[in-house]
């Protein structure tokens, strides 16, 4: 199937070559995989560039795409690698696409001659169509992957305004986060293992205490739209319906690539949609959800009482201590690989079974020298490799074209945006959810736009045209389709009122601005900014100046001031969010606190439509204020939210990646 077809494409999930073949013999139409640098998903195995190209050219001929994802955070020293593995890309591998979420890769594209597409991932955070106008107009950028959260009547908006030169890419199957995508910092703030780049430890999956009760309050079911699929059939603008899973068995690829392909062209045909339903049971993924694809039916994907351990649940650990079984409700083939016990528990075990195993049979369980399985935990079917798959893998690996071994590789060196910059001085920014007053003379204030804190500051006494002038208004990091239209109407108020000052915390978000070059327009810290690149991309649309990434270590804070094209700022102290979220689950109370098996305390609260969710130690590089303004900072923001009476800040360096750099 090609790009032009009526029906999208089968996008599959590769994180090695054996879930690349598993994809190549289901047919699908495209397959997504990574190199062994640069990835979102870098605990995958991924590819060497040699790996790669005969892959690649083994799909080609098969008639299959091949996307790569580049979808990372780039430090400003990675801007030359990056380029060369583009480079390395164009020339040896041939990939039909680039899926990135920093915005430097598309500069970096058109110095490398990259000939293919450019998708921008759901990294990216496009999560409301009017966006869509800015980036048509974007050189290379031809597919948008839509976020998650979105429900049907959602997509079928954002469809309705896209531009026909963009298409737009749908996830269909496959593991939730609990984070909006691009809003998530949870394993980096606990433990410097950024989702951004691709190192994310799934702190969401673990178990939390809340009030003497413990249990996954963050965990999600795997996303399943199974025969709901049928109504994204009639949006043209869709390209593409994606299979998440780069880290799951060839056995996942083939069933659920087979499964969506029958749901895709026979949905009609009841026995052909009952066998993709038996597929897709038998993937070995989580238990399914809808989400919220459905506006009138929206279901939380957080059922506590559900298992969310990956792979399939086929059974519980019963009996004495040294001589636990599982009675099993799935039989099981030589090949075949158990889980006892989530992945986050230290006592969990793998097993490979050797010979067949009956359902229902009393199968006994060893702990392998670890402690003995405790009694009802879960075990799960991670991985199968049925003979006849195996032996069509085996088939396709025998055609891959010979690849010459050491590729010569790239002398690629970017070409960086010049700096002009006159020195100005530095002025500190607090920013508040609702602003009663105008905080101190020094300082400007900061206020995050809703409808509470706009009507709180229209009625606040002394409120005149020259201090609606001063106030900067910060934007939400995650916005969605039903509530742009306030959003907009917001904005408008404000400007008739004479504001002319905005922190946006999305790239997109510039559109709602007709004249932006007459405003002092900031791109925020959750536009996740890390390279001169990617902040010259942003000049492009308009922008005045740019708040980088807080995940950055000192020594990229340090030389990104001479080398931006924009005036920076940073925040040097706050509540910074571990995760907004647009959910929660109805076991989790909010603002209160919780604490995770390592003994940190968080809470949940409500603002601007998404939960965001805060640790209670702050954000902190007071200490180094100095060296950032000699560095060339000229912003210093410091965003403070309201904390329940139930929670105790804790005072903790909150360094972050200061000391230890951003891996």
């Amino acid at each position: 199937m090609n790009e032009s077809s009526s029906f999208p494409q089968i996008l599959a999930p590769a994180g090695n070559k054996a879930s690349f073949l598993a994809a190549l013999a289901a047919g699908a139409d495209a397959i997504y995989c990574g190199l062994k640098q640069l990835s979102a998903r870098m605990e995958a195995k991924n590819f060497t560039l040699e790996e790669l190209a005969g892959l690649t050219d083994l799909a080609h001929s098969k008639g299959t795409r091949v996307y790569v994802t580049l979808n990372t955070l780039i430090k400003p020293d990675e801007l030359d690698p990056a380029g060369r593995l583009m480079d390395d890309l164009n020339r040896h591998v041939h990939p039909d696409a680039l899926i990135i979420q920093d915005l430097a890769l598309i500069d970096l594209a058109r110095q490398a001659g990259f000939s293919g597409e450019i998708h921008l991932s759901t990294l990216a955070n496009v999560s409301f169509g009017e966006g869509l106008s800015l980036i048509r107009h974007i050189h290379g950028v031809n597919r948008v992957v839509l976020p998650r959260e979105l429900s049907v009547d959602e997509i079928k908006q954002i469809a309705g305004i896209c531009p026909e030169t963009i298409g737009l890419e749908v996830f269909v199957h496959g593991a939730l986060c609990y984070g909006v995508s691009g809003r998530c910092y949870w394993s980096s703030f606990f433990g410097g293992k950024s989702g951004l780049r691709g190192r994310c430890v799934q702190p969401c999956r673990r178990l939390y205490t809340q009030e003497r009760t413990q249990n996954r309050f963050f965990s999600c079911q795997d996303l399943s739209l199974d025969i709901l699929v049928k109504v994204l059939r009639s949006i043209p603008t869709i390209r593409a319906w994606k299979i998440e899973g780069r880290k799951k068995s060839p056995h996942y690829v083939y069933y659920t690539v087979r499964a969506y392909q029958l749901l895709r062209d026979h949905v009609q045909d009841a026995p052909l949609r009952k066998e993709a339903l038996d597929l897709l049971s038998r993937a070995l993924g989580r238990t399914g959800t809808h989400y919220g694809f459905l506006s009138q039916r929206p279901l939380n994907p957080i059922q506590i009482e559900r298992q969310t351990g990956s792979g399939l649940c086929v059974g519980h650990v019963s009996g004495e201590s040294g001589r636990s079984h599982v009675a099993l409700q799935q039989a099981l083939f030589p090949g075949d690989v158990l889980r006892v016990g989530y992945e986050d528990e230290p006592w969990h075990i793998s097993l490979r079974i050797s010979s067949p195993v009956s359902e229902g049979t009393r199968f006994h369980l060893t702990s392998g020298g670890k402690v003995a399985p405790q009694n009802g935990s879960p075990v799960f079917l991670t991985d199968r490799r049925e003979p006849e798959l195996i032996a069509r893998m085996l088939e396709l690996e025998a055609q891959i074209p010979p690849v010459k071994a050491d590729l010569p590789l790239s002398r690629f060196q970017a070409i960086l945006p010049r700096n002009r910059l006159p020195k100005t001085k530095a002025v500190d920014q607090r920013v508040y959810r609702i602003a009663r007053e105008m905080g101190k003379p020094r300082e400007e204030v900061g206020i995050w736009l809703s409808q509470e804190s706009f009507q709180t500051a229209s009625v606040t006494p002394g409120i005149t045209s020259s201090i609606w002038q001063r106030i900067w208004w910060w934007l939400t990091p995650a916005l969605w389709p039903v509530d742009v239209a306030d959003f907009k109407s917001l904005i408008e108020q404000l400007l008739q009122k004479g504001s002319r000052q905005f922190v946006l915390n999305a790239p997109w978000q510039i559109v709602f601005f007709q004249n932006p070059r007459k405003l002092s327009l900031w791109a925020g810290p959750f536009c996740n900014l890390s390279n001169p690149l990617s902040i010259n991309e942003i000049k492009s649309y308009g922008f005045s100046g740019a708040f980088v990434s807080p995940e950055l270590g000192h020594t990229d804070y340090l030389s990104l001031p001479g080398q931006s094209p924009l005036p920076l700022g940073v925040v040097i102290s706050a509540n910074w969010p571990l995760s907004i979220s647009r959910i929660l689950s109805d076991r989790l109370k909010p603002n209160t606190p919780f604490q995770s098996p390592k003994g940190e305390i968080a809470w949940a609260s409500l603002s601007d439509s998404n939960y965001w969710v805060y640790p209670n130690w702050m954000l902190n590089l007071t200490d180094y204020r100095k060296e950032l303004e000699q560095a060339g900072f000229q912003r210093f923001v410091h965003l403070t939210e309201p904390v329940p009476p139930s929670i105790r800040m804790k005072d903790r360096p909150g360094n972050w990646n200061w000391r230890t750099s951003l891996p």
